[in-house]
Order: structure tokens, then sequence, then C-alpha cells
């Protein structure tokens, strides 16, 4: 872990790596040797979509709706992928806002911990995204940004793990970030094209 953070390998569970392991972050595991899913799950389509489940409250509903779609644009900006939203039946993403257990053996922690999960490509579960609503969300840097954290969320979805690069999307600790005409990292890039290629001109 220690490594993985760049902080000073000391083997001992000191001040540097208490301060990291309590930062607000993503429930998917820290500790992976590539920035795909092992066994490089991926959808085997480049059109999906998705389903918002339920509704945080801490939101209009048309702010979340905007949160998500923008989430999914900055992954379809570098990518063949587009996204469509559907509002009843079944869908490939499937979005839900939940407190504690919840249905998937990953219950949420309460306030400033886990703010989220979300499962690599596959049937099922696969895909889908899960947000703690015991976190207060947000589109503004008070909080937590929802958008910033679907995003992330999303790199998941479709089948990227966690970066140790501290610039990066996939990085995950939560941090905010000016949300106006949000970019992804090179890192970010580079691995989501290893997965689907490049976006067609």
């Amino acid at each position: 872990m220690q490594k993985f953070f760049g902080i000073r390998i000391t083997g001992r569970l000191d001040t540097d790596t208490m301060d990291m392991m309590k930062t607000p972050r993503c429930g998917m595991p820290d500790v992976a040797d590539f920035r795909a899913f092992p066994g490089r799950p991926r959808w085997p389509r480049t059109s999906l979509t998705y389903r918002i489940q339920n509704y945080t409250p801490d939101l209009p509903r048309r702010v979340v709706d905007e949160s998500i779609r923008k989430a999914f644009n900055v992954w379809s900006q570098v990518t063949p992928l587009s996204f469509r939203k559907v509002t009843r039946g079944p869908a490939d993403i499937l979005i839900q806002f939940s407190r504690r257990a919840h249905g998937d053996q990953s219950p949420f922690d309460g306030p400033n911990g886990v703010l989220a999960h979300a499962y690599a490509p596959a049937e099922g579960i696969g895909g889908d995204a899960h947000f703690d609503e015991d976190e207060r969300w947000t589109n503004t840097r008070a909080d937590f940004n929802l958008f910033l954290v679907a995003a992330h969320e999303f790199g998941h979805s479709l089948g990227l793990d966690h970066s140790n690069d501290p610039r990066a999307l996939m990085f995950p600790t939560y941090r905010y970030v000016n949300t106006d005409n949000f970019r992804l990292s090179q890192d970010d890039i580079n691995g989501i094209q290893s997965l689907y290629g490049r976006r067609r001109k």
C-alpha cells in the first residue's frame, strides 16, 4: 500500500499511512499490477445502456441526470463507446444510491469512508455502480462532487482498475478538481484505449 500511494515505505502503520487510509475513496481494492482488471474484462460492444434505479435526495433529479451523462461522456470522448440512458427494463450499467448493506456483499461504511464502488464488465451485476447515500452529493466543490465520483466509478464499469498516478481520475482517493471542461489524464486515456481503442473521427 505504501508503494502504491508513493508513501515512504516503512512496513509500519505510520502516520502518513494512517492519513492515507482515512482519505475518502473508492471501494475497489488498490493493489493491482495493471490498469485493467485481471483478465482484461471489457464490453463486447461499444453501444451501452444505463439506468438510474433511484435518485439521491441531495440533488435535483435533472442535476443527477446531467452529472451521470457528463461522467459517461468523459470516456466516450476518447473511445468508440457511446452511452444511452433507459428508464425501464434491462440495462448494461445499473446505477443506485444505497446505505450500508445493499444486496451485493459489499456494504457501505457510513459517511466519509468508501464513497462508491462499481463492478467490472460482466453479466448480472457486472458494470453496475453503487453510491453511498450516507455521503453528501453535490455538483460543486463542497462535500463530494457526484460527477467526479461517477466518472471514476464508470472507469471500473468499463474495465479499468485503479491507477497509481495521482493525477489520474482512476487514482483511488477522492480529490476535487475543477469540473469545467474536465479532461482525462493521459494515464486514464492510455488505460481505456488499451481496452476499446481510439475514438473514430
